[in-house]
């Protein structure tokens, strides 16, 4: 039996629900009987049903379960969250044999899945795709081994280097990287700017170019000087407020009060206190600098336009690190850089 072709199907599921399961990760599983898949699920969203349910569920005829294979793209879970062990579950049906992708860190889990079904007699593979699947729930897999989230930095950049022409609000990008871009959106689960890029772009940080889920939307506002009729504190999306002044809660803006020694610590903690899993950071220059200056990125993406010379204006943040991929979108280069473990 090829387990990899089998898995691979797991993690086909399992991308339909991105930036859809937060706090949890994306789950995909199959059922095989005989070399036949009778059963497919994947975790849609946070409260319900685990992937392996899903499976289990679809399957029309129950009594082939004992005689499959079940193919997890994670391990499954063994402890009583919003739903039962799904490690219970596939010992209670009997299957024949498990197939995971790779072992949850999370401390709940972290093997204990594994030995649960293995010591029911019940024999587990794991490791099949095993860095596809630890790729799949890199922001859920950061956020538990580093406790901060998945940081994504990304900028617009002219060919002579410029964020924007005399400090005024430029489109470098052309319409199929800001498509590109809302997409990004709608799969992470929060993104970040600055009090400078906030005052001066005005910018909504929504997904509206595109039909997905809008971001929860990070400024940092330390003095809350942004005007309350600017786009980022409208009703579009929750707005968390970085500031120095108050704690408070109206509507869906949240005011969070952190102290500026240590700030990026600082951040980091509340955001592993939010629960928030993934964060882009959008802006401006000086406050992506700050994340690049401690290392504190996991992925950065540079559209870049390199016929377009602005001349004078916001410089783009100095930055180096080994491309990883090129794409083109028109007259426009995007490239993608990974930040080493």
């Amino acid at each position: 039996m090829n387990h990899e072709i089998y898995m691979q199907r797991c993690l086909e599921l399992a991308k339909k629900a991105v930036g859809n399961t937060y706090p949890n990760p994306l789950v995909g599983a199959v059922i095989v009987h005989h070399n036949k898949i009778i059963g497919e699920g994947f975790h849609q969203k946070a409260g319900e049903a685990h992937a392996e349910i899903m499976a289990i569920d679809a399957v029309k005829n129950p009594a082939l379960l004992k005689e499959s294979t079940i193919y997890v793209s994670l391990e499954p879970c063994a402890h009583f969250g919003k739903t039962p062990p799904c490690a219970l579950r596939i010992i209670e049906i009997g299957f024949k044999k498990v197939v995971i992708g790779t072992l949850d860190s999370h401390e709940k889990v972290n093997g204990k899945g594994k030995k649960i079904i293995e010591d029911a007699g019940i024999e587990v593979i794991s490791g099949v795709l095993e860095k596809e699947c630890q790729e799949l729930n890199k922001r859920f897999f950061t956020f538990h081994q580093k406790h901060r989230p998945y940081i994504i930095l990304k900028w617009a950049q002219s060919g002579d280097g410029l964020l924007d022409q005399d400090f005024k609000p430029t489109q470098i990008g052309n319409p199929l990287t800001k498509q590109f871009v809302h997409q990004l959106r709608s799969r992470e689960h929060a993104i970040l700017v600055g009090t400078s890029t906030a005052l001066t772009d005005n910018p909504r940080l929504t997904t509206r170019e595109i039909a997905g889920r809008n971001p929860i939307r990070i400024v940092i506002d330390f003095d809350l000087k942004i005007p309350v009729n600017y786009h980022i504190l409208n009703d579009e999306a929750t707005t968390i407020i970085i500031n120095s002044i108050k704690d408070q809660v109206k509507g869906n803006l949240n005011f969070i009060k952190i102290e500026k020694d240590n700030f990026l610590l600082n951040l980091m903690a509340k955001l592993v206190e939010l629960q928030i899993q993934s964060v882009i950071i959008e802006g401006g220059s000086n406050t992506l600098q700050q994340f690049i200056d401690e290392n504190l990125w996991d992925e950065t993406i540079i559209i870049k336009n390199k016929k377009l010379h602005l001349l004078n204006g916001t410089k783009a943040p100095k930055f180096t690190a080994l491309l990883s991929n090129v794409q083109q979108f028109r007259e426009n280069v995007i490239e993608f850089y990974k930040n080493s473990p």
